[in-house]
C-alpha cells in the first residue's frame, strides 16, 4: 500500500509535539522549490521549514534547539527528509521582538 502523500509531514508534526510540546508549530514543505535539485527524487516531502516554539528551548543555544529536533526526527532524516531549516524559540523571545 502506497503512502499518503501527507504522512511525512504529519510523521514530523506528531513527533515535534510529542517531543517538545510546542506552543507554536508550523511547517511548511518547500519542495517543489527544490525540483531538479539534489535530494529531490520526484516524491515530494523532502524539503521543509520548521517554525517552533517551546519551553524546552529555554536558556538553550541554537545548537542545542536543533539538536533536541533532529534527535525527534532522526528517522525521517534518515530517510526522507533532504532539507530542514529550522527556527526554534522559546516563548520568552517572541516577546522580545
Amino acid at each position: 500500500m502506497s503512502q499518503n502523500h501527507d504522512d511525512v509531514a504529519s510523521r514530523i508534526r506528531a513527533k515535534v509535539t510529542n517531543a517538545l510540546h510546542p506552543v507554536q508549530l508550523e511547517l511548511l514543505d518547500e519542495s517543489d522549490r527544490h525540483i531538479g535539485h539534489a535530494g529531490h527524487d520526484g516524491r515530494g516531502q523532502s524539503h521543509f521549514k520548521l517554525i517552533v516554539v517551546a519551553e524546552v528551548f529555554e536558556g538553550k543555544s541554537r545548537v542545542e534547539r536543533q539538536r533536541l529536533v533532529y534527535g525527534a526526527l532522526a528517522e525521517e532524516l534518515a530517510d526522507r527528509v533532504h532539507a530542514l531549516s529550522i527556527t526554534a524559540r522559546a516563548p520568552s523571545e517572541l516577546d522580545a521582538g
